[in-house]
């Protein structure tokens, strides 16, 4: 390494004087990453009316498709985790975003159901599902030990910017050009940032000579694994499972991704509109949405390097239960001030769970599993929305409204509050309880 390169401090290089740490690019690129995956998932709710209405097909059809989606969305996050690990991060993402750019392109010339489910299902599930959060878990284990908290909440808020971003856009291009317009502009973003991963991304910060942003020793070099992702999944999975920290970060991140992707996202705009709303009147409130979750989720960051991480997530699953039993009293035809507090509230609180269930993980399993167990957890928090959003597509089938979706919902909120608070405070393994095999 050349003296241009950086100055030596002891085992690590800083980087040249002038220039910011490699870690604030990475978290940019891996951030952009997390934005463009974020595209597609925020679009399926707008995407549904256009769709049902060109090809006839029902909203059971279009909102299973939509829980396929969601599903493996989530289970793929664990063995993702796993093949970074093994292959690297930027392969792995690179590899993602081509997957979803060319499947959402598909998706313009799609004739039948079963190819729905085969492209917003399965091949768009499965390459979301490989930037999904736990991409920002490791990312911020690896590159930052100041901050790590808040960069979380950042990379957290990334599926609220994409949402913000993208979600009037697509919202317009459906009621205007036509819904394939909105899949194209998905696609080429998607592609676009294949390229930049493959450009500027760095897998660890020990390939640059550096240490995480804030360490200020080199932590012991962690051997890579010659274990087979999947099998690395599946062995970290049966080994925690056993602990009850794990099934209650499971069972209450479960309840989030049923009460924000699972009925909210999805369901939002199509309730919305049952009560008179414009379409893209409604869409465009999610993107409120996404305005303040950026805010929140983000302070959520900046409280849990402060505040204990079970108290966090006891306030914002019961503030979101809240939110959900007022939502059938503010939805009408206009925009009333009722509606705006929901925004707001909701908006707050949309993923505010994500920087202390990651802590969590990270202190009750350690930073060298805490990727692969955030990917279980997060596993279950697709489970919930893919299995929310077909519930609630049942109910408006069966009912004609979603008021009882919604009620379901803020019950599961009030569970997780219960659920939380049963997390031992401290990691202290002999006096949290062992699950036997048989529970």
């Amino acid at each position: 390494m050349t003296p241009e390169d950086g100055d030596f401090v002891g085992e690590r290089v800083l980087p040249p004087r002038g220039l910011p740490h490699r870690a604030w690019l990475v978290a940019a690129v891996t951030l952009a990453a997390l934005v463009a995956a974020a595209a597609f998932r925020s679009s399926t709710g707008v995407l549904l009316e256009p769709v049902e209405a060109e090809f006839g097909w029902s909203r059971a059809t279009t909102s299973g498709a939509v829980s396929l989606n969601l599903v493996l969305y989530g289970l793929t996050a664990p063995f993702a985790a796993a093949f970074m690990e093994r292959f690297g991060v930027r392969r792995t993402v690179a590899v993602a975003l081509v997957v979803v750019g060319l499947s959402s392109a598909a998706t313009t010339v799609m004739t039948s159901a079963w190819q729905l489910w085969l492209l917003w299902g399965v091949l768009i599930g499965i390459g979301t599902g490989a930037m999904a959060l736990v991409l920002g878990a490791v990312v911020a284990n690896r590159w930052f030990e100041r901050h790590r908290g808040l960069v979380t909440g950042i990379f957290s808020a990334a599926n609220a910017t994409g949402q913000l971003l993208f979600l009037p856009v697509i919202a317009r291009a459906a009621a205007g050009p036509g819904w394939r317009w909105a899949a194209g502009v998905v696609a080429v973003l998607a592609l676009l940032v294949a390229v930049l991963v493959a450009l500027l991304l760095t897998d660890d910060p020990r390939d640059r000579g550096l240490l995480p942003w804030g360490a200020t020793s080199a932590a012991p070099p962690v051997a890579a694994s010659t274990e087979s992702p999947a099998r690395r999944a599946v062995s970290t999975l049966v080994r925690v499972s056993r602990r009850w920290t794990f099934w209650a970060l499971v069972l209450t991140f479960w309840v989030c991704g049923w009460s924000t992707n699972g009925i909210i996202q999805t369901h939002f705009v199509p309730a919305a509109h049952d009560h008179g709303m414009p379409a893209t009147t409604a869409a465009g409130l999610l993107a409120v949405v996404g305005v303040f979750d950026i805010a929140g989720t983000v302070g959520s960051g900046w409280l849990t390097d402060r505040v204990d991480p079970r108290l966090l997530l006891a306030g914002y699953y019961g503030g979101r239960g809240l939110s959900l039993l007022a939502l059938d009293a503010v939805l009408a035809p206009g925009v009333e001030p009722g509606m705006w507090v929901f925004i707001v509230f909701y908006g707050l609180d949309w993923v505010a769970t994500v920087p202390p269930t990651v802590a969590l993980c990270r202190t009750h399993f350690g930073v060298a599993d805490s990727g692969v167990v955030f990917g279980w957890v997060f596993a279950s928090h697709m489970v919930g929305a893919g299995v929310g959003a077909s519930v609630a597509g049942w109910v408006r089938t069966a009912q004609g409204d979603y008021h009882w979706a919604w009620v379901g919902a803020a019950v599961l909120c009030f569970a997780a509050v219960a659920l939380a608070l049963a997390i031992p405070r401290r990691p202290v393994r002999e006096q949290e309880p062992v699950l036997s095999p048989l529970g």
